[in-house]
């Protein structure tokens, strides 16, 4: 279905049109009505499905039909630095033509990336998106007012859910405005976000995408080995089907750091990404994998979300 029968209209129509989406995925064709049409929302839907734009050009749709005043709009709530910053990136090219502004909010930087995020802040942004930790540090200073917030929403709920983020997100909670619309965006539906959802939403439209299948050009295959088998067969599979922009995913910071290393042993181009990193390394890493300068970013788990 084409977006502009989902109610996306210019000038938000001409950011996706720019950003070159034709048909909206599964997700968005359900979610976006739901949203437009002001209703709480419970969303599950595998990562990679298009869940950020179901959620974005909605309420970037409703910014761009209101008139702003300056004050922040839509508070969105991430668990990790690289989504935060990720969202951001999209609310930039899609929202391109409205001139919708925004900031990320996240730790991890110097003294300055905390100065902009308070004027940021204290000025008011239409959206503003943050990870529970930053964001607390800035509401304890009392000069972040969110009585204008009308859209609230969790992306990636089950994982803030697993990082602890449970009384971060209650905290929050209690500095919005009762009416608002809260939207939330999870990958996995267990039992915990039951609870989070009785808290959070007003009798919210359920949408449930079962786990789609790999496209038929995808390889998935298993291999069972030692621990110091890895590095080898990964550079094995590297040469055999002449990979040059991979990323390998670790449960572990430690064992990140060490297949890494032993990547680079085996001559292969290889980088961390984790949380014990600075943002500025992290952000460096990143930035050299997508100009290829990397060829294998290994990651912990957590990155895989954003």
């Amino acid at each position: 279905m084409k977006f502009k029968d989902l109610g996306i209209h210019n000038p938000v129509l001409e950011g996706v049109e720019a950003m070159g989406f034709e048909e909206a995925t599964p997700i968005q064709e359900q979610a976006i009505p739901v949203i437009l049409n002001n209703k709480d929302l419970l969303a599950c839907a595998q990562t990679g499905t298009g869940k950020t734009a179901a959620f974005l050009l909605p309420v970037l749709q409703k910014i761009s039909d209101a008139s702003g005043d300056g004050s922040i709009n839509t508070l969105i709530i991430v668990p990790t630095r690289e989504l935060a910053v990720q969202i951001d990136n999209q609310i930039q090219g899609l929202g391109y033509f409205v001139g919708v502004s925004s900031i990320a909010i996240y730790g991890g930087g110097d003294g300055s990336s905390w100065d902009n995020q308070k004027k940021a802040l204290v000025k008011g942004a239409d959206i503003i998106v943050a990870t529970p930790g930053r964001f607390i540090a800035h509401i304890n200073q009392e000069y972040v007012s969110l009585d204008t917030v009308k859209h609230f929403i969790l992306d990636e709920a089950d994982r803030m859910l697993d990082m602890g983020f449970y009384d971060d997100i209650k905290l929050i909670m209690k500095q919005l405005p009762q009416k608002r619309q809260n939207l939330m965006f999870s990958a996995t539906m267990p039992a915990n976000i039951k609870k989070l959802t009785n808290e959070v939403l007003k009798e919210p439209e359920q949408i449930s995408l079962a786990m789609s299948k790999p496209a038929e050009n995808i390889l998935q295959a298993a291999f069972l080995t030692y621990d110091g088998q890895k590095a080898e067969l990964l550079k094995h599979l590297l040469q055999a089907r002449k990979m040059n922009s991979v990323i390998v995913f670790s449960s572990k910071k430690a064992s990140v750091d060490q297949l890494t290393r032993e990547f680079q042993k085996l001559g292969i181009q290889a980088e961390a990404i984790h949380s014990g990193l600075e943002q500025s390394k992290r952000e460096k890493v990143l930035q050299d994998f997508t100009n290829k300068q990397i060829h294998v970013l290994v990651a912990t788990d957590v990155v895989s979300r954003g």
